[in-house]
């Protein structure tokens, strides 16, 4: 299974508009970070993780040219605004996309952008994604998928566990039950949003602390705010990373189709 991180930045995308920082001036490319978004390969499909802002230029970035499953984690603008981008697809292939997410996700994601899974009498264009409905563990296109329930501020994020990877975003704490899912975890992208703590997200501190109880090896922060240079890298404990957008790796799936 090949991960590719699409999206690592936090809700404003980095750099920032109007902002003269030293990070939204940097010319390092890897701090350049579209909204937080996750594509998943497997066995010739590809599956979305949240249909972001910058939903458009990610799929032109990493030539994705279908798109055969959609997971969304919370329906927060930054995660779900590019979902018109979907169209494209859809004129190629011809293709109703399912996408999952919980019963509070589906609903909001129905009632702000109806056109997309209905079309009226009126209409020029065709549903373009089915909505799924989740509140267990399913298996999509060979792969077992676990969503995790996670506290993100005073509302909840949905994060996915498949075997020894898990992406987690948008989360600022994690149940005892959540967290009874995680173990044996190795590789674990999770929201560490900046330095400072943050009401509604980990900070980089709190990320570390939740992935080491989960036994991880391999911890990959993401949803990163224009207060962290790729550069601060080195000030990171073995084992942790900043993602940058277009990282990928693999994860060997072991027992998994």
């Amino acid at each position: 299974m090949k991960i590719t991180i699409l999206g690592s930045g936090t809700s404003t995308g980095v750099p920032m508009v109007g902002c003269t920082c030293p990070v939204c001036c940097s010319a390092d490319p890897h701090d350049r970070r579209s909204r937080a978004s996750l594509l998943i390969n497997h066995q010739g499909y590809s599956i979305l993780v949240d249909t972001s802002t910058d939903l458009r230029m990610q799929m032109l970035a990493q030539k994705v040219d279908k798109i055969d499953g959609i997971l969304f984690t919370h329906a927060h603008a930054d995660h779900v605004n590019g979902i018109d981008d979907l169209r494209g697809f859809h004129f190629l292939h011809r293709r109703v996309i399912p996408c999952y997410g919980s019963k509070a996700t589906m609903a909001r994601l129905q009632s702000g952008f109806r056109y997309i899974f209905t079309q009226d009498e009126d209409a020029t264009h065709p549903p373009l994604i089915e909505p799924v409905t989740i509140d267990a563990p399913f298996d999509l296109f060979g792969l077992h998928i676990i969503p995790i329930l996670l506290e993100h501020g005073s509302g909840a994020s949905h994060g996915y566990r498949i075997g020894q990877f898990a992406y987690l975003t948008d989360c600022s704490g994690i149940s005892p039950a959540s967290n009874l899912l995680l173990q044996g975890v190795q590789t674990v992208v999770i929201d560490g949003l900046r330095w400072s703590p943050h009401p509604s997200h980990f900070n980089i501190e709190n990320a570390i602390a939740a992935t080491q109880t989960m036994g991880a090896t391999r911890t990959i922060l993401t949803h990163l705010t224009h207060e962290v240079s790729h550069a601060e890298s080195s000030r990171l404990p073995p084992g942790v990373e900043f993602a940058w957008d277009g990282m990928s790796f693999e994860i060997e799936l072991d027992h998994q189709a």
